[in-house]
């Protein structure tokens, strides 16, 4: 295995000039950059990085802080964040995930490990997180939910417009009475998401029936559990909107329990596009929400802050859209009814 030594005998340059070349400086030219990677690559070189991170003043650790692992954060969303964020980050940076609801004492975290911090925002509880990071000097970067403040690098999706648009197509099918079991309270993609299901059954002249709302916690278990509330009903739905997949998945099956047909007696249509729900039998219809873009994109911005370069959006809007599967019926004529 050789040293930063060996390869400036081979090369026969200075040593200072293998560790610029090493580290991509601007001040080595190409050819002989070219060269000296050739070289620590045959030379089975394995770089030291506790000696890169003091030459070029960093730790090589991103901060992930989501609102909260343990409550509303399913296997997929986080599995889409870090896959995201890791597709963008080189193998010297390390990664470490917390949950703000987790931090009792936010004054003992040392912050100065971090080169950059990522906060994967689904609540508005997380905002004395992000305040105190301000205070911090430290980039960083919010992504997932939208903030009033326009002097922090944020990135977004558009939940209500992705709703809308999937209630509008339930109601192009046929559908007037439809269901809806959302997300935890105090969640920005909770109050988000039931925004635009409103706006579409406004939009359509369409009464609002309180009695099938329904507030779900983004588990498996509580769309099962909120799916049998609404299978006690005297007069049934024809759909049911989940707030994310993994209560869709939970819903369907209390459906199935109860003997009913998807979609042939009701219908469901879900949020995020997990992976797996294009696999259900039959596949789900849901709404797409970006977040391995969202989270690439996110990281790409943090690590240009951290490099000190310009930012020219701090604001970011990213779209959703529907995927339009086998888990929704097209009703007859005739249920076209508003009542």
């Amino acid at each position: 295995m050789g040293t930063i030594k060996d390869i400036a005998k081979m090369a026969g340059v200075f040593h200072t000039t293998v560790s610029r070349a090493l580290n991509d400086s601007p001040l080595i030219k190409e050819a002989t950059r070219k060269k000296i990677q050739e070289l620590a690559s045959q030379m089975n070189y394995v770089p030291n990085f506790n000696a890169k991170s003091l030459v070029n003043q960093k730790n090589y650790m991103i901060g992930l802080f989501f609102s909260s692992i343990a409550e509303g954060t399913s296997s997929s969303f986080l599995v889409d964040v870090i896959k995201g964020i890791h597709s963008k980050l080189d193998e010297s940076y390390g990664l470490s995930v917390q949950g703000i609801d987790e931090i009792q004492h936010i004054e003992h975290i040392n912050f100065q490990r971090y080169d950059g911090i990522i906060v994967m925002s689904q609540s508005d509880s997380d905002q004395d997180f992000i305040d105190y990071l301000k205070q911090q000097q430290l980039p960083f970067i919010v992504l997932n939910r939208q903030l009033e403040d326009k002097s922090i690098v944020n990135i977004s999706a558009d939940d209500a417009a992705g709703v809308e648009t999937a209630i509008d197509y339930a109601i192009d099918q046929g559908h007037r009475k439809i269901a809806y079991i959302g997300g935890i309270e105090g969640f920005r993609s909770a109050s988000e998401r039931k925004a635009g299901l409103l706006r579409s059954l406004t939009k359509h002249h369409l009464p609002i029936n309180e009695s099938y709302f329904f507030e779900g916690d983004y588990s498996i278990e509580g769309g099962f559990q909120e799916m049998k509330k609404i299978l006690s009903l005297k007069d049934l739905p024809t759909l049911v909107f989940c707030a994310n997949d993994d209560m869709a998945i939970g819903a369907i099956r209390a459906a199935e329990e109860n003997g009913l047909q998807i979609p042939k007696d009701i219908s469901f249509i879900g949020f995020d596009d997990s992976p797996f729900v294009a696999y259900l039998n039959p596949p789900l219809t849901t709404v797409h929400k970006p977040i391995y873009k969202i989270s690439q994109q996110g990281t790409e911005l943090l690590l240009s802050m951290i490099a000190k370069l310009p930012i020219t959006k701090q604001q970011v809007k990213v779209p959703t859209h529907l995927e339009i599967r086998k888990s929704v019926a097209a009703l007859a004529p005739e249920s076209d009814s508003l009542e």
